[in-house]
């Protein structure tokens, strides 16, 4: 797991098991979604795609209870889908 930031912007959390990769952005609510997908979808144009491969999964956590696929192909995943 890392956090990736450079002077283009930022992902929370890049998941990179050496085989796959996914990133994801932690919001605080579903008002900051779009931002969070515009951000995933920069990052993935910056990442050397021929050499790493397209993202296994983008995804945005949010706070909410109910968790679905944007239009995009992002996922939207509720917090508590993380853990206990």
């Amino acid at each position: 797991m890392f956090h990736y930031r450079d002077n283009i912007g930022e992902v929370d959390v890049v998941i990179d098991d050496g085989i796959r990769w996914g990133a994801l952005e932690v919001t605080l609510g579903v008002t900051y979604l779009d931002e969070a997908a515009k951000s995933l979808k920069r990052f993935v144009k910056w990442v050397d795609t021929e050499h790493r491969g397209q993202p296994a999964f983008l995804g945005v956590v949010i706070p909410t209870r109910y968790g679905y696929t944007r239009d995009d192909g992002i996922h939207v995943v509720p917090v508590q889908a993380l853990g206990p």
